[in-house]
């Protein structure tokens, strides 16, 4: 596959196919107080490359949380698993959102070690979704 050079250009192909959103968390852009990322799903340091298919729209949080990790511990399976990879993975396969759209749930053991390691239910956000869902603006039509 092809390396390429992070141009804004590239960036942005990255952003229109996330539709401005983490694809971790599922943050919108448009309310996010610091700029989003683009994340290497395998991180460089691993043999990661700058292609579409390891390229990821990640908000600072997720993408600090992740830094270069790619697996955790699953303390209910009992074994250690992938996180989640939004290329190879369907969110909705992995996660729920619980009854008030404020907290994302693990379905899986990819989906339970991606919420704990990424903090996707961290109290900023929890906030924001309880301010947005009642308005309309959450969680966005993806």
């Amino acid at each position: 596959m092809k390396d390429y050079k992070l141009t804004e250009e590239f960036k942005n192909s990255v952003r229109l196919r996330a539709k401005n959103c983490c694809e971790y968390c599922i943050s919108q852009e448009k309310f996010a107080t610091q700029k989003f990322s683009i994340e290497h799903i395998l991180p460089i340091s691993k043999g990661g490359k700058n292609n579409l298919d390891n390229l990821a729209l990640a908000c600072q949080g997720c993408n600090n949380h992740k830094y270069n990790k790619t697996e955790g511990y699953d303390q209910l399976s009992d074994q250690f698993v992938s996180l989640y990879h939004p290329r190879k993975n369907n969110w909705r396969d992995h996660f729920r959102w619980n009854n008030n759209y404020d907290l994302i749930i693990g379905l899986t053991p990819m989906g339970r070690v991606t919420v704990t390691i990424l903090h996707l239910n961290r109290e900023g956000l929890v906030n924001l979704r309880q301010i947005l869902y009642p308005i309309g603006e959450h969680p966005p039509l993806k």
